[in-house]
């Protein structure tokens, strides 16, 4: 199987800059929030592998996209982990019974994949409706970014019930992070094992630490599941992203994987300069931009690519997620530029 997608990944010839993008199955799409509408609401639509399954083609079908990405969400493994994860309208998502001491953290299991299986049949079910069309990408939350959502019962400004037990009680927030690590392992192994062809690991909260507790508590964790993902899968690439990021891009590059998701904050030539050699690299146009003309988008999309100099190791995407409310022509002239301006 040989793609532009992996093969970036791999510091391996392209034909072009291949492009996928954050959130690509979702709201921007009408075809999505019909789908979902079907579904009832969100964990339904997760939970349902044909609709998960339909979902992850919509875009697939639409756009001109070198892969495609299993949809779930990150907050799969705490739900399995019987927190009681429920989506409440405009507010994101809550958890009804969220940690709050150590004896929480001793009773949550880390054993969880036997609750995942609509994951695994999920990926399984995407798998065949792509064929050879494109590779399947997979994904997990980072222990650090789970962790937030467990202790603060849903998401947060401040991150102050997780900061005040790092510092407080440091000993039991590692408990808690080294139990989603073995998770996120056996998560990710089975993904794998049901066909998901590259992973991606989001941290989107690192960024809120500070770098000594950013390595120790973000980071470390990541490469404990580098490290016991690739112990099992050797050959399959994977991609760590940690929004806000950017002051840490040696030490993620130094984890052993494969390839490094960056944010808009960034300049795409200095990260280049500074891990280029090493992995390839992800990003990085401000989702923002997709809400232009179609003339600046495609500028914009220049400016991205003239700003690499190598001839491969850059997979195109946006610094973060799409948003709901872009203009989903626009998605069409992201993708169409990317493609034409770096064509071999």
């Amino acid at each position: 199987m040989s793609f532009d997608y992996i093969n970036a990944l791999l510091k391996k010839p392209t034909t072009r800059t291949p492009i996928w993008v954050m959130r690509q199955a979702g709201r921007y799409l009408p075809e999505y929030r019909a789908t979902r509408q079907k579904a009832g609401d969100f964990m339904s639509l997760c939970k349902n592998p044909e609709l998960a399954c339909e979902v992850t083609m919509q875009p697939m079908d639409r756009f001109d996209l070198d892969a495609a990405i299993l949809f779930s969400d990150i907050l799969t493994i705490p739900d399995a982990m019987g927190l009681g994860l429920y989506f409440s309208e405009g507010e994101g998502p809550k958890f009804e019974r969220p940690l709050k001491t150590l004896a929480d953290i001793e009773a949550i299991p880390s054993e969880v994949n036997s609750d995942l299986a609509y994951v695994f049949d999920a990926v399984s079910t995407i798998k065949s409706a792509l064929g050879d069309r494109a590779p399947l990408i997979g994904f997990s939350g980072s222990p650090w970014t789970l962790a937030t959502y467990m202790i603060e019962g849903g998401s947060s400004k401040t991150f102050a019930k997780t900061k005040a037990m790092l510092f407080n009680d440091p000993k039991m927030l590692h408990l808690l992070l080294d139990k989603l690590a073995d998770s996120v392992i056996a998560y990710l192994d089975q993904q794998v094992q049901s066909g998901v062809d590259s992973l991606m690991v989001f941290d989107t909260w690192g960024g809120v630490l500070s770098k000594a507790n950013y390595l120790d508590f973000s980071l470390s964790y990541m490469q404990k599941i580098v490290s016991g993902v690739k112990a099992k899968h050797p050959n399959t690439p994977i991609t760590l992203f940690s929004k806000n990021g950017g002051k840490h891009l040696s030490e993620i590059a130094a984890t052993g994987c494969d390839g490094v998701g960056i944010d808009w904050t960034v300049e795409l030539s200095e990260v280049e300069q500074q891990i280029g050699s090493k992995v390839a690299i992800q990003g990085n146009l401000d989702p923002a931009v997709m809400y232009a003309t179609p003339d600046i988008v495609r500028a914009e999309v220049k400016k991205v690519l003239d700003q690499f100099q190598g001839d491969t190791g850059h997979i195109f995407n946006l610094g973060h997620g799409i948003t709901p409310d872009v203009n989903p022509e626009n998605m069409k002239v992201l993708v169409d530029a990317v493609h034409e301006f770096s064509a071999k």
